[in-house]
């Protein structure tokens, strides 16, 4: 109810200048109105009545009041009249169909009803020693109405204007303030904050809309409206507001039919956006097209109903609203018609299949061809419309549906934006609608590996996924259950479970960190798969930490070989934290790149140590251990730190170096200087290094000594003697070689020519053959030594040695064939060193043409051997025993046809040069 008071000249002038948009400042607000009654706004319009006065009634009251009945309503108001409320004073109003009562509060007097008993319209009353008198309506009523917007963001009041003449010079502003109580006990005095204004556009038709964003849905709200006619100021009673209960919801979406299981049809729809209250529904079905007859059907909480498939036939067309389902709040307007006719041209239960690899589903469906079901023995299935579903797959459930169902199911290969597998309800001519189910079939077998660390102290379990089974919307997780101890014969999930964090590592794997734990307890884990279709579990797992152990790698490793016998000896430290009972695997592998480990495990467990027999006794090998329980329960442990063995001498060297000697002429001295050449000793001869070569002498008069080589590959000596014997012995730091070679100089026997004739032939420019013929003697050769030089270039003259029953050799080196070549042939007795055949260029025809057969043959291999040789070569010059500029190649062959077709396996290789 709208009550308005009039009062004298002088007060009219004195709030004349009030600005009726301020915001009311709540301590003077509640001070003012603290006893007025709020009235609730409900969910409809509703009326706020207005009490109608003569303009006679403007004298002061008397001591005497008149009945209530004898005010006079009066629909032509005054544009003169001035208010005299302002935030001291305020309005409150009670009124019912048949009562208005109102009174006006001052903040310095308690609250004064007006009430018919009291009211005296020729008499004045002087209330305070302030006149307060009603003033004149400009209507009978006002039509409003307030609701919520679906979205929940702004609250919509409604003013209806009866008289349009006055809205040209009509002003409304609504006031709201928060309360801190229910709306049940909600009064002035409760109001918090700031009193805000929201102002109300007056400008289409009769109605005024006033607009009041943000407010909060659980909260209480006193409103008032704020009239300004001209320069009349009218002020509405008080109203309270819960948001909650006048919220009008957006009408459902997406409606669409389903089919269940059993063949039934229901209509189905979505919420409106997201509220904080369940919702009731009424849906209306129109009888037939064209007329205006609705069936109402009342719907309780669940956002489905069940139809009569008779309907299918039909185009009836079917609406939906809701509201708060207790009752509370507006009807939503209604939804878009949905046609049952054009719905239901195809059907399939569930539309929309997740499930895990290896498992079983079925699809229902209900086919509709030109407005006619089709009977389901006339359907077929299609998969992606690529495969025909074999009809043994079908079952017909009823007259009108058809079932397909598809076993041990694949993971589904996701195609291009397509992440699920289509299956199409067709008629058997062939003929499908663009209507399809959707299959999600992802791979749930997953491997959860869990270990414990050597500290005991954490578990860290990680899986992987594969990259195909993310689904958009889909998210994975690790949940597990812990039991107080061990694990179950069969582990399940249990509702009890928890989410562990897991972080994404490379290789879309994951990783998730138990700490503590409990060692002896068993943890069951397992994958679970969410996605808006439903949620999958892989198999669960139950994993104890005791039994996953991951050991610390054993520390203080050592390793050596041994002397005399070239054993590796490994020594290590077992890890703490462990009991005894480990096992072990060592690894180790020569010191150089690219070179692959051997594996070696120990036969004696528990042990701290182990005796490897390894070939290679002049090496540095590197080495390291693991460990793990003796059981075989939980891991390896990391490999250990490397530990490096020294190289060192394991025995004194198996033999001495095998030499040449070259015999210079010294005229002005009248005598023949001899020089020693040999290569360095191999390790596998050295066992493993050399430190001095010793030469000893005798001559024919029974004299003999000693000379050192500390560095070098070479000795020189004067040949004095007609008979000079030379062995040369390696040493190292265990003794001296055992086996040696010697060699005698002997002025007779360097006259024996026992070498008939020596030709060479060029392969290529890596190869030459020496070809030689021998004549009668009657000494017995031991061996040849082969030397070449070019002639064309100051280099030193190469040599090799060669077996006595040889009488071809294939050398290997660079040959430019252009230039000249020397080479010569000794032949070496055991009294001493024979007369050299010679010759200083290659020999054309002769060899070609008696061994083209073989060469053929042969060539292939020559190649070969020459890259073998090259690499040969390279390996000695890196030889750390390797003092001198000299190189020497040796070749040996067994027999004669080796050496004819043995460049692709040489026995042993030595060559010699000289200065």
């Amino acid at each position: 109810m709208i009550v308005f008071t009039k009062v004298s000249a002088l007060q009219k002038k004195m709030y004349w200048q009030i600005v009726l948009t301020m915001l009311v400042l709540l301590d003077s607000l509640q001070m003012a109105v603290a006893h007025c009654v709020v009235h609730p706004v409900p969910p409809r319009n509703f009326t706020l009545p207005c009490v109608l006065l003569n303009e006679t009634f403007l004298s002061p009251f008397s001591a005497g009041v008149e009945s209530w009945s004898g005010l006079r309503r009066d629909h032509h108001g005054t544009s003169e009249i001035k208010p005299l409320m302002n935030e001291e004073s305020f309005l409150c109003c009670l009124w019912s169909d048949n009562n208005i009562d109102c009174s006006l509060y001052r903040a310095s007097l308690q609250a004064r009803k007006f009430i018919p008993s009291e009211i005296n319209i020729s008499a004045s009353q002087e209330i305070g020693q302030e006149w307060v008198i009603p003033f004149f309506c400009l209507d009978s009523n006002w039509n409003m109405e307030c609701w919520i917007k679906g979205k929940l963001d702004l609250l919509v009041c409604n003013l209806r204007v009866l008289r349009l003449h006055l809205r040209e010079d009509l002003k409304v502003n609504l006031l709201y303030a928060g309360s801190e109580l229910s709306l049940g006990d909600v009064s002035t005095s409760s109001l918090q904050g700031t009193v805000r204004v929201a102002q109300c556009d007056c400008t289409e038709g009769d109605t005024c809309e006033c607009l009041v964003p943000s407010l909060r849905l659980n909260h209480t709200y006193i409103m008032w409206l704020k009239m300004l006619v001209g320069v009349t100021p009218l002020w509405s009673p008080l109203l309270s507001v819960k948001p909650i209960d006048i919220v009008k919801p957006e009408p459902p979406l997406n409606l669409h039919l389903e089919m269940t299981e059993g063949g039934e049809v229901k209509m189905c729809w979505s919420d409106p956006a997201l509220l904080p209250y369940p919702l009731q529904y009424q849906v209306r079905i129109s009888a037939r097209p064209g007329h205006s007859t609705w069936q109402m059907v009342q719907v309780a909480l669940e956002a489905s109903l069940a139809i009569d498939n008779t309907l299918l036939d039909s185009s009836s067309l079917v609406q939906v609203r809701c509201r708060n389902h207790q009752g509370l709040g507006f009807w939503s307007d209604w939804s878009t018609p949905y046609d049952l006719s054009l719905g239901a041209e195809v059907l399939y239960f569930p539309p929309q299949i997740l499930t895990s690899a290896g498992s079983n589903v079925s699809f229902h469906c209900i086919y509709k061809n030109k407005s006619k079901i089709v009977e389901p023995q006339e359907v077929v299935w299609w998969l992606n419309l690529a495969e025909e579903i074999p009809a043994s797959l079908y079952t017909l459930v009823s007259d009108r549906v058809s079932k397909v169902t598809l076993f041990n199911l694949k993971a589904t290969k996701p195609r291009g934006s397509f992440f699920y597998d289509t299956l199409y309800c067709c008629h058997q001519s062939r003929e499908c609608h663009p209507r399809y189910a959707e299959l999600y079939v992802v791979d749930m077998n997953i491997n959860i590996t869990c270990e414990t660390d050597g500290y005991l102290t954490k578990m860290t379990c990680s899986w992987s996924a594969n990259p195909n089974m993310l689904l958009p919307g889909s998210s994975l997780q690790l949940r597990y259950y812990r039991s107080q101890i061990y694990c179950s014969d069969f582990p399940s999930p249990s509702p009890e479970s928890e989410v562990k964090e897991c972080h994404l590592q490379k290789n879309h794997s994951y990783e998730c960190t138990f700490q503590p734990i409990f060692l002896l307890s068993g943890y069951t884990l397992w994958i679970e798969f969410k996605h808006f279709l439903g949620t999958l579990e892989s198999s669960p797992a139950c994993v104890i930490p005791a039994d996953v152990v991951k050991p610390l790698p054993p520390s203080n490793i050592r390793a050596e070989l041994t002397r005399n016998v070239g054993l590796l000896n490994v020594s290590w430290t077992n890890p703490v934290f462990t009991n005894s009972d480990l096992k072990f695997q060592i690894r180790y592998a020569v010191n150089r790149e690219e070179i692959p480990w051997e594996l070696c495990e120990v036969s004696n467990p528990p042990s701290s140590s182990a005796v490897i027999e390894v070939e290679q006794l002049c090496v540095e090998y590197v080495v390291q251990v693991r460990c793990r329980e003796l059981d075989g329960a939980g891991y390896w442990s990391d490999w250990s730190g490397s530990a490096q063995t020294l190289v060192q001498d394991i025995r004194a060297p198996l033999q001495g170096p095998e030499f040449w000697r070259i015999v210079t002429e010294d005229p002005a001295r009248r005598q023949k200087n001899v020089t020693l050449v040999w290569k360095p000793l191999m390790k596998n001869h050295s066992l493993c290094s050399v430190s001095r070569y010793i030469i000893k002498h005798q001559t024919s008069g029974n004299t003999s000594w000693v000379e050192y080589v500390d560095h070098g590959t070479t000795w020189s000596f004067p040949w004095t003697e007609h008979t000079h014997t030379i062995t040369v012995l390696a040493m190292n730091s265990i003794g001296v070689s055992s086996v040696n070679f010697n060699l005698t100089l002997s002025q007779q026997m360097s006259k024996v020519d026992a070498v008939r004739s020596l030709s060479a032939y060029p392969v290529n420019s890596t190869c030459v053959v020496v070809v030689w013929t021998l004549s009668p003697q009657i000494y017995v050769i031991t061996s040849f030594v082969i030397e070449w030089k070019n002639l064309n270039k100051e280099e030193e003259t190469k040599w090799v040695r060669v077996p006595p029953n040889m009488s071809k050799y294939y050398i290997y080196d660079y040959f430019i064939l252009i230039e000249k070549y020397q080479f010569s042939l000794y032949p070496v007795f055991a009294g001493g060193v024979g007369r050299a055949r010679a010759t200083d260029q290659f020999s054309k025809g002769g060899f070609e043409n008696e061994n083209n057969g073989s060469l053929s043959v042969v060539l292939p291999i020559v190649i070969s051997a020459s890259v073998l040789l090259l690499g040969v070569l390279l390996v000695s010059h890196q030889s750390p025993y390797d003092n001198s500029t000299n190189s020497s190649i040796y070749l040996t062959f067994q027999n004669e046809e080796a050496a004819l077709g043995g460049c692709s396996e040489p026995q042993e290789l030595l060559v010699g040069t000289r200065s």
